[in-house]
């Protein structure tokens, strides 16, 4: 099987798994699955494949990097939930999400160990912690219609088609910018609209800050190929990557399942 139709088939698989997922157990599972690298994870497979594993680790430390602007993009979109409606608050927080870009671009972003790779994915996990702890927990859900039958298939498309480009775009792009634009939180943005416009702000805060559990997984399945791909391998960067992910997505679904928990006991309480 080629590298397109690889991209073809995986990609909106992934997408198709995060979606349903999503449905099933609510909007902050939704945001929470998502934070997974399910576009970004295919594009770092196919830099290494198509351009190197020197590119491939490159670029995962603007990923790493990416995450950070990421969590700004999460806070600013449920700051802007609670007085504006979707588009506005879309439009705010994809402009707090490239500033962060901007600034990230200016920092010596690589994949040398300790430095500076080690401190840029702690200071990521520090700033994704601090965003879901800004984001206070909303709350109860109001109940939501179905999503209309284009919902998945859209998605799919829009996510392949973002693979699919920047892959191709990779060798302009350079492997920092390549890192930091396949960071752009499409698939949360998504559920974030479809919530926002559908069952109100809180559904939307909900998806958001469950994005910022999620990128906690996303940063540690970069900082792994940063490490380790043109090291170890691809085969062996990417096992040890996804299993880094799946650790650590773990934690935090205990942390955001026990934080539920409680939020229910308190409000029988009241």
């Amino acid at each position: 099987m080629t590298a397109l139709a690889l991209k073809l088939v995986l990609t909106p698989a992934l997408i198709a798994i995060a979606t349903l997922s999503g449905r099933r157990w609510g909007p902050s599972i939704g945001g929470w699955l998502v934070g997974l690298p399910f576009t970004s994870g295919p594009v770092s497979f196919f830099l290494a494949i198509e351009q190197g594993t020197p590119f491939a680790a490159a670029a995962a430390a603007g990923s790493i990097g990416g995450a950070a602007a990421s969590a700004l993009f999460a806070v600013a979109y449920a700051a802007l939930a609670r007085r504006f409606a979707w588009p506005a608050s879309l439009a705010g927080a994809s402009l707090a999400f490239f500033a962060g870009i901007g600034i990230l671009r200016a920092l010596p972003l690589g994949s040398d160990l300790p430095v500076p790779l080690l401190p840029l994915y702690l200071g990521t996990l520090v700033c994704c912690g601090i965003s879901a702890w800004l984001i206070a927990e909303p709350g109860h859900v109001a109940p939501g219609v179905p999503a209309p039958r284009w919902d998945l298939p859209a998605r799919m498309a829009v996510a392949t088609a973002l693979v699919v480009s920047i892959t191709t775009a990779a060798p302009i792009l350079g492997p920092q910018l390549t890192g930091l634009l396949t960071t752009y939180p499409i698939y949360a943005s998504v559920l974030a609209v479809f919530a926002h416009a559908q069952r109100g702000p809180v559904a939307a805060t909900h998806v958001i800050r469950g994005l910022c559990f999620g990128l906690l997984a996303f940063a540690s399945f970069f900082f792994t190929i940063g490490a380790l791909i043109d090291r170890a391998g691809i085969v062996v960067g990417f096992a040890a990557a996804i299993a880094a992910a799946l650790a650590v997505q773990t934690m935090t679904l205990v942390w955001l399942r026990s934080e539920a928990s409680r939020s229910r006991t308190a409000s029988r309480s009241l």
